[in-house]
């Protein structure tokens, strides 16, 4: 687990001058952070052009700071005041603690804490911002291993709360209790961790942006739709992709390259496209292309391109969208009520199908009360929630399902009872009736299979709560009809939601991103590198997750996630993917997450 000496022994000494070595925009904003925080600040690079680029820097971050109210004029020059800058090392003799964030070159690193070591006071502390390279093999390049450390700031340092301590196996435990006080000082949130590469919060980043990368790679799916998929289905800051053109490919490729070499996980070995497109110079924001186009190099603009999908994706794919005037849904539960709800809301009638009586009432109470919810939310008038209650019939015989023109099955994630539903709608509905299935991780070719006509089957994965989600995957397979995906499309666009096109194999895209990420979680927990409090933490703090992995897995319930997780790996036969042994135990010991009480937490 993460070693927390905070708290533990008696740290005296006060950091009052600090030195930041290399002022590109990381270092430049470590030095304005220290600065925020009244410290006397010795900038240094390495020559007069590089100093004055840090300057702009930061004028630029503070002036922007200015702009919206967070710093005065006053205060902003106050806080450049307080930063010396300076092209000789040798100016740091008198400081307490230096950082030092040049490229991530190993060679350099070393060279640049020889030289330091020479120049520093005996207890000066020397500290590397490195994400990915060894902290031990950089201590060993001095006299003084046991003063060396890792203070991983994240991008842009002002703003960004984490910061990774990283203690090698010979760092001094005063160091690292001293370097977590200073952390706090500057308003911080610390995690403490080994040296090992990546950290926490790369070592998982960048698993999951290489799997997406890949993906992309593979022409599974579009750069948008992949994106578009991870911020509205799991409430990401950013997609994958346009992350990857901010990072920079170069950069993410070379700390995958890193972490690779340190671990052997087939995982973080830098999928084919990294070498490719920075063999190109398509490095991302930074040259004005990448997985993207910009509108100029470090502009955020992004342009169209040949890649760019065409606003009219239905007549582009010329394909004509089936009339849908009926829907039908079979299911009672959370998601099937969910779904009723949005058809109705868009004005299309719609008819649930319960097993019995009973549960068919249950099934528009539930209904009712959501509607009432938003209503009282002001998410919805009233007159608009009696004409959608207007839309809404249930019964509790498929036969009621002859005469429409969709039904989306939502019942229970058992390829058995779903197989045995699409023979019953093959016999029961209309030609030409799309048949579409809810699955958020069985093959849809299964249930087409179960029919005479695989062509009207469709994969139609609504996200939970359904009501709320934007996001739905719409899942052709290879004997899906066009017109049946342009159905779908246009259907889903049309109640609201923004659809996102894939194949049908494992997790599709959300699932099958997010899940080896939840996994490597579980086995970085599994292997005490970190605390799950300490994991949750860097990826919610460092990285602008809502949830931590741990969190979100207690949510969606260890049982759920292990079935996914075994689908992902029988599918692709990916080791890194075979389900960590302690998610495994876990479920097995009936500790299931929220909904038992118990999981990674326990609950009151």
């Amino acid at each position: 687990m993460g070693s927390r000496t905070k708290g533990t022994m008696d740290v005296t000494r006060q950091i009052s001058r600090v030195g930041v070595v290399g002022l590109g925009t990381m270092g430049a904003g470590i030095a304005e952070v220290f600065a925020r925080e009244g410290l006397s600040v010795v900038g240094v690079d390495r020559d007069e052009a590089a100093i004055e680029r840090g300057r702009g820097h930061l004028e630029t971050s503070t002036g922007r700071a200015v702009s919206r109210g967070r710093l005065s004029e006053a205060d902003q020059a106050a806080l450049l005041s307080r930063i010396e800058f300076h092209t000789d090392l040798h100016a740091l003799k008198d400081v307490q603690l230096v950082v030092e964030a040049v490229p991530e070159s190993l060679d350099l690193k070393r060279a640049i804490f020889r030289a330091l070591d020479e120049i520093c006071a005996p207890d000066t502390i020397l500290a590397t911002n490195t994400s990915s390279l060894s902290v031990t093999e950089i201590a060993v390049a001095t006299a003084r291993p046991g003063k060396v450390i890792g203070l991983h700031f994240f991008n842009p340092a002002p703003v960004m709360k984490l910061v990774e301590v990283i203690r090698s196996v010979v760092t001094e435990p005063e160091v690292v209790a001293e370097v977590e006080a200073f952390a706090a000082s500057l308003g911080k949130t610390d995690v403490t961790v080994g040296d090992r590469a990546g950290f926490i919060a790369n070592a998982l980043l960048f698993g999951y942006l290489n799997h997406a990368a890949a993906m992309y790679e593979s022409r599974y799916a579009s750069r948008e739709d992949i994106d578009a998929a991870m911020k509205l289905g799991c409430g990401l800051p950013m997609g994958p992709l346009a992350l990857l053109d901010l990072i920079g490919l170069d950069t993410a490729f070379e700390i995958l390259d890193t972490m690779y070499r340190q671990s052997r996980d087939r995982l973080h070995a830098p999928t084919p496209i990294f070498k490719q497109m920075i063999t190109a110079g398509l490095l991302g924001r930074k040259s004005g292309r990448g997985f993207y186009s910009y509108s100029g190099a470090d502009v955020p603009t992004v342009v169209s391109d040949a890649h760019t999908p065409p606003v009219d994706i239905l007549n582009a794919a010329g394909a004509v969208a089936r009339p849908i005037s009926s829907v039908g849904v079979v299911g009672t539960g959370t998601m099937a009520t969910g779904i009723v709800e949005v058809f109705a809301k868009a004005g299309i009638d719609v008819h649930y199908i319960a097993r019995s009586a009973q549960k068919v009432a249950k099934a528009r109470s539930a209904i009712e009360r959501s509607l009432e919810k938003a209503v009282q939310r002001g998410k919805l008038e009233a007159d608009a929630r009696d004409v959608a209650l207007g839309h809404i019939t249930g019964s509790a015989s498929l036969a009621d399902l002859a005469g429409v023109d969709l039904v989306v099955e939502a019942v229970v994630e058992e390829l058995s009872v779903k197989q045995a539903l699409f023979a019953d709608l093959d016999e029961i509905c209309k030609p030409g009736a799309v048949l579409a299935t809810t699955t958020s991780s069985l093959p849809v070719i299964e249930c087409a299979a179960a029919t005479t006509r695989p062509a009207d089957v469709i994969g139609l994965h609504f996200f939970n709560p359904a009501a709320v989600m934007k996001l739905v995957e719409v899942v052709s397979t290879v004997s899906t009809a066009a017109d049946v995906e342009a159905t779908a499309l246009a259907m889903t666009a049309r109640i609201g939601k923004h659809p996102v096109r894939c194949g049908d194999r494992a997790g599709f895209i959300v699932n099958a991103l997010l899940f080896p990420y939840l996994n490597d979680a579980v086995r970085m927990l599994e292997a005490h590198y970190a605390s799950s409090e300490d994991i949750d933490s860097a990826m919610k703090v460092g990285c602008g997750y809502p949830m931590g992995p741990f969190e979100l897995l207690d949510v969606v319930g260890l049982d759920v996630s292990l079935a996914i997780q075994r689908g992902l790996y029988l599918e692709f036969r990916e080791p890194g993917f075979a389900p960590a042994p302690l998610l495994e135990h876990l479920v097995t010991a009936g500790r299931l997450g929220r909904k038992t009480g118990k999981g990674f937490r326990e609950y009151a």
